[in-house]
């Protein structure tokens, strides 16, 4: 009996700890609310393009609210085959330079990485910040240069200049931020590869790259949402109907006399945000880890 009574909390202990829990379910109460208007004001605009897209043309600008007055589905066929080709033409453009540009970044950021982050050469940190630099460099600098010389290779109205580039480890982002992983990577690996016959490439293939993959898919997923929202340089280097992509699609229903079709462009908006979304699902376990990692690095 004299346990029990020992044991048991004052009454005064008691109510502070229980104040203390109320204080802390309020705090983690007014937190949540915050985060889901924040998170609703941001997605306000999306919600707004899904609603246009389901409204009649009169009453997408006429009619703030999000749900239409009668919904009017017509908009996403009309937007299908609004254009010169049916939009699947432009999608599967779209993808085709996507493609080329994730296996490219993989490929030789992957390869500049690891030689940046385990091999020894000469002016290796001088060319490390060299590389650095060029992520300060706008396009628009640059953009000159590159179309003289796509220009005299005879490569202008095709996908080479979005493709090829990418097979030159020209994105000094991804470059680094794999730099940032494989430096965390233990060096007892490469000791224990090179003991068993490994060289540099069945190192970098056989070890590297598998432990690689929370930075391989970062790199994929930004690389596909980057290429496929690209505007700038597909405009300038893709001139024929055939070979446009999605965003030139979309700026196709834009008509300077002022009778632009807004139903079928925001219809074709939202479909132009699913293979973005259906992505970034699939990869964002990796993305999280990937950039977890490579920052404490």
């Amino acid at each position: 009996m004299a346990t029990m009574t020992e044991t048991k909390a004052p009454a005064p202990t008691r109510r502070r700890a229980e104040r203390s829990v109320a204080a802390v379910g309020l705090r983690r109460f007014v937190f949540h609310l915050v985060l889901i208007v924040a998170a609703m004001i941001m997605i306000y605009p999306l919600l707004w393009m899904l609603s246009a897209s389901l409204k009649p043309i009169d009453e997408i600008f006429a009619d703030p609210g999000l749900l239409p007055s009668s919904w009017e589905w017509g908009n996403y066929a009309e937007g299908w085959n609004a254009l010169p080709h049916p939009f699947e033409k432009y999608i599967w453009n779209s993808m085709l330079i996507v493609a080329g540009s994730i296996i490219g970044n993989l490929v030789s950021c992957s390869m500049a990485a690891y030689a940046f982050a385990r091999l020894r050469f000469p002016m290796r940190g001088m060319l490390f910040a060299v590389m650095l630099g060029t992520i300060m460099l706008p396009i628009h600098v640059v953009i000159i240069p590159q179309y003289i010389l796509f220009n005299n290779l005879g490569w202008v109205d095709t996908f080479w200049p979005l493709i090829v580039p990418k097979l030159l480890a020209t994105d000094a982002f991804f470059v680094f931020l794999m730099v940032q992983f494989i430096r965390g990577l233990p060096r007892e690996l490469d000791e224990a590869a090179s003991i068993d016959g490994c060289g540099y490439w069945g190192t970098y293939l056989r070890i590297i790259m598998p432990l690689c993959m929370p930075a391989l898919a970062t790199t994929a997923i930004f690389t596909f949402i980057w290429t496929w929202n690209d505007f700038y340089s597909q405009l300038i280097y893709l001139r024929d109907v055939d070979l446009q992509t999605v965003p030139l699609a979309l700026r196709l229903f834009m008509d300077s006399t002022g009778t632009t079709n807004w139903g079928a462009l925001f219809a074709m908006s939202i479909v132009a945000l699913g293979p973005i979304f259906g992505f970034f699902l699939a990869g964002q376990r990796y993305l999280v880890r990937g950039i977890a990692t490579t920052g404490i690095k």
